[in-house]
């Protein structure tokens, strides 16, 4: 596998959409060598950590081949400028790490990387949420990447480094080779009554802990949470 880092990517807190909501979803292309920590890149921010950031979503990898799909069935993006971002360039969808030749059928949870000089492992894959509705200007946009399962995935920091465009991407390990990030979404999203996925995954010691208990809490309960607070823009929003 010889890949390397397209693009790495921070941004600030700053208001989203015209009713003034705060994100800091808008990233922009670094072009210096940047520290990783423990949650992140440095001067990369996010405004709500109970949901995003934190040691568990420490970053972000969104694969940029899927721009081209986007493209395809949005093609008025690419002339027009769609929310914050247009379809042409990394950072639409608020990644940290853009990539060409890799993406969810590709990556598994638990998957162990080198980029650039850290050392980062799979966590989870992103849930996306309605503040992508805002960022594109369209209400739907956080149900296509949840139904598409194009969302990317999340790193923990193992070792902390630095990173920077036209880094090595290089795996180190693979632990769960039977859980890539796209059968982890078939399973969250399409194939909800799968018990013995459901089993599996709640014993996932490389997943996310919030994952692996939803995981418990559906075969507990045999009902699939609610997502509309997630994806749904609120009226406050719009």
């Amino acid at each position: 596998m010889n890949l390397v880092i397209d693009a790495v990517l921070a941004g600030k807190i700053a208001p989203l959409g015209s009713q003034g909501k705060r994100s800091a979803i808008h990233k922009v292309a670094l072009s210096a060598r940047v520290r990783v920590g423990e949650t992140g890149l440095d001067g990369d921010h996010q405004y709500e950590r109970k949901h995003h950031g934190g040691p568990e979503k420490a970053l972000h990898h969104y694969s940029r081949d899927h721009y081209a799909a986007w493209r395809d069935e949005w093609p008025e993006a690419s002339a027009e400028t769609v929310g914050l971002m247009r379809f042409d360039a990394p950072g639409a969808f608020g990644e940290n790490i853009s990539t060409s030749g890799l993406n969810e059928t590709d990556v598994c949870v638990g998957d162990v990387y080198r980029l650039g000089t850290v050392i980062v492992q799979v966590s989870q894959p992103r849930q996306p949420c309605w503040k992508l509705n805002v960022h594109f200007s369209r209400d739907d946009m956080s149900r296509r990447v949840q139904d598409t399962r194009r969302t990317g995935w999340y790193y923990r920091v193992l070792e902390p480094g630095e990173v920077a465009a036209g880094d090595p991407v290089e795996r180190l390990a693979r632990p769960h080779a039977d859980w890539s990030i796209e059968r982890l979404l078939r399973v969250f999203y399409v194939d909800r009554d799968d018990r013995e996925a459901l089993e599996e995954m709640a014993t996932l010691e490389a997943l996310t802990p919030s994952w692996r208990s939803t995981a418990a809490k559906r075969l507990e309960s045999g009902k699939t949470e609610s997502w509309s607070t997630r994806l749904n823009t609120p009226a406050s929003a719009k």
